[in-house]
């Protein structure tokens, strides 16, 4: 199925995404029919500032809406000094970073301690915590990672190599990935999460029949280890990044990144903006910022999920280049 085409909006308001959401049941609407399609009895309907009544999606009973107003109670309930940069689209779907005065010196620039959740409203974006659905975070497989806010382009940037502990582990993977599928490990370094003590509530978060309550109280304590601040390996590759030149050869690289041959073009275009903006030679850092500014600013029919997904594999393509 083709998706709408759609380009992110941003904002810095709660009040932007934190409009009414509700399920509105098919059979409530269409009484004098019999629903036989199970997967889809209930419409997502919510209420944008400003905008009619917009139907999001069809669900199966069991679908359970996150609204994002539990998002920001949970938030405000943690944080007391943050801001915000949000990237939203009209098809439904939420990328949201909470930003924190601390900050760390990456290639030589001031970034941001960040956390990076996203959510949706039309089903093709999970709920996520730094890049990882709550049911990995729950059952103890995975564990939060970093992530990092860069003003310069307001890009969001995923701790995508935290779940290793060392640089030459993340090497090793990289060399074997470039000849099979090799699966990441488990994060051993990031905050430590506490799996549930019972099967069946997984169970019941991975088949989405959540409430509300259950919903804040994981999400409480998935976050709270992230008060911590503590040194990443993904900012140890970002700083190789920057110490990387990128020649005439290396630019050939964009080409071959996963990515539509129309966003390598405008990731292309930013990279040059970015070194007349700082005055500096075109880097790994640079070209890597480069194509996400133009993952998560585009127009394209791809879904936020999809960017982060490719967002993925372009870090990990380019951190193999480099170390190469």
């Amino acid at each position: 199925m083709t998706y709408i085409s759609a380009q992110p909006h941003l904002t810095d308001s709660w009040d932007e995404i934190c409009y009414p959401v509700n399920p509105v049941w098919l059979a409530d609407i269409l009484p004098d029919y019999d629903i036989i399609a199970t997967d889809r009895q209930q419409l997502i309907v919510g209420e944008p500032l400003g905008g009619r009544k917009t139907v999001f999606g069809i669900q199966s009973a069991d679908y359970a809406i996150i609204p994002n107003v539990l998002i920001k109670e949970v938030i405000d309930t943690l944080f007391t000094d943050y801001t915000l940069q949000i990237k939203y689209t009209t098809t439904g779907e939420f990328s949201i970073t909470v930003i924190f005065p601390q900050q760390l010196s990456v290639a030589g620039e001031q970034l941001h301690r960040s956390v990076i959740l996203t959510n949706s409203y039309n089903g093709k974006t999970p709920f996520t915590i730094q890049g990882h659905t709550l049911t990995a975070m729950l059952d103890g497989s995975v564990s939060a990672g970093s992530s990092i806010y860069r003003e310069l382009c307001k890009n969001g940037l995923m701790g995508w190599a935290d779940s290793f502990v060392k640089l030459s582990e993340y090497q090793r993977w990289l060399g074997q990935r470039s000849m099979t599928k090799a699966a990441r490990p488990s994060s051993k370094s990031a905050a430590t999460v506490k799996p549930l003590k019972k099967d069946a509530e997984v169970k019941k978060i991975h088949h989405s029949r959540l409430t509300p309550e259950l919903f804040q109280q994981q999400l409480h304590d998935m976050l709270v280890g992230q008060l911590e601040s503590r040194p990443t390996l993904t900012a140890t590759v970002y700083e190789h990044f920057q110490q990387r030149a990128v020649s005439k050869i290396d630019e050939n690289i964009l080409k071959t990144l996963p990515i539509p041959v129309q966003l390598a073009k405008q990731a292309h275009e930013r990279l040059r903006l970015e070194q007349r903006l700082l005055g500096s030679d075109p880097s790994y850092w640079l070209m890597y910022n480069a194509v996400n500014h133009a993952l998560f600013n585009a127009r394209s029919s791809l879904t936020l999920n999809d960017r982060y997904k490719l967002d993925e594999r372009v870090f990990h393509q380019l951190a193999a280049s480099s170390f190469a």
